[in-house]
């Protein structure tokens, strides 16, 4: 995902991805954990993509507030 494509999302959109890519992550790391998960890389990647979706959410909050 690139910062490009969720930087014209709403706040609610992005929350609602939030918690997408949040049950992602909680899936992809029981895989991992049961040695299921073929692309270990997927879960670094889910985890840079909670980052920039949090990072978002921030600055447009700290906007609406000004």
């Amino acid at each position: 995902m690139k910062q490009t494509s969720i930087k014209s999302q709403s706040i609610d959109e992005l929350k609602l991805k939030y918690i997408d890519l949040k049950k992602e992550l909680f899936n992809l790391r029981f895989r991992l954990a049961k040695g299921d998960l073929e692309n270990n890389m997927r879960v670094r990647q889910v985890r840079k993509d909670i980052v920039r979706v949090l990072t978002l959410i921030t600055e447009k909050e700290k906007k609406v507030s000004q």
